[in-house]
C-alpha cells in the first residue's frame, strides 16, 4: 500500500456552515506543492435556485497574493465553459447534497474560492470547500 497521508496538504477554503450571503474567501498558498484539487460540498438548497436567485463558486488565482484574476478553462481539469472564474453554478432546484471536484493546473501560487450568492436567499444553504494540495516537494506533510 502506498502512503498518501504524508503527501497531501488539506486546507479549508470555505468553512462548513449554512450561508445565505457571499463567503469571505481565504488565500490558499500552494507553495511547496505541484498540484491542487478543489472539493466543493453543497447541501440541499435553502431556496429553489433560479437564474436570478443563484449560487456560484468563483475561483481566482494570483502570483503575489494580492492581485487576483479569474481562472480560465486552461487552468482547470474536470470543468469546462468557465467564464469570469465561475467553476460551479446552481441555478435550478438542488434537492440533494452533492460533492464537486476540479483540478487546478494553473501556475499561480495563490488561490481564492468565493461562494457568490446572487438574488435573494431567505433561507441559507449548507456548504463547504477544501483545497487538497498534492505532489508535495517536501515530505512528510504536517
Amino acid at each position: 500500500m502506498r502512503d498518501l497521508h504524508n503527501n497531501l496538504g488539506i486546507v479549508e477554503a470555505i468553512p462548513p456552515a449554512v450561508y445565505d450571503a457571499d463567503s469571505t474567501p481565504a488565500a490558499i498558498d500552494l507553495l511547496g506543492f505541484d498540484s491542487a484539487e478543489i472539493v466543493i460540498h453543497v447541501g440541499v438548497g435553502g431556496i429553489t435556485f433560479t437564474g436570478t436567485n443563484k449560487l456560484e463558486f468563483v475561483l481566482t488565482h494570483s502570483d503575489d497574493g494580492s492581485a487576483y484574476v479569474a481562472v480560465t478553462d486552461a487552468d482547470l481539469i474536470g470543468v469546462t465553459g468557465v467564464s469570469g472564474g465561475i467553476v460551479q453554478a446552481f441555478k435550478t432546484a438542488h434537492a440533494a447534497s452533492t460533492v464537486h471536484r476540479l483540478g487546478y493546473i494553473g501556475n499561480k501560487r495563490f488561490l481564492k474560492l468565493l461562494a457568490d450568492f446572487g438574488g435573494t436567499h431567505g433561507t441559507g444553504t449548507a456548504l463547504s470547500a477544501l483545497v487538497v494540495k498534492g505532489h508535495a516537494r517536501s515530505r512528510p506533510v504536517s
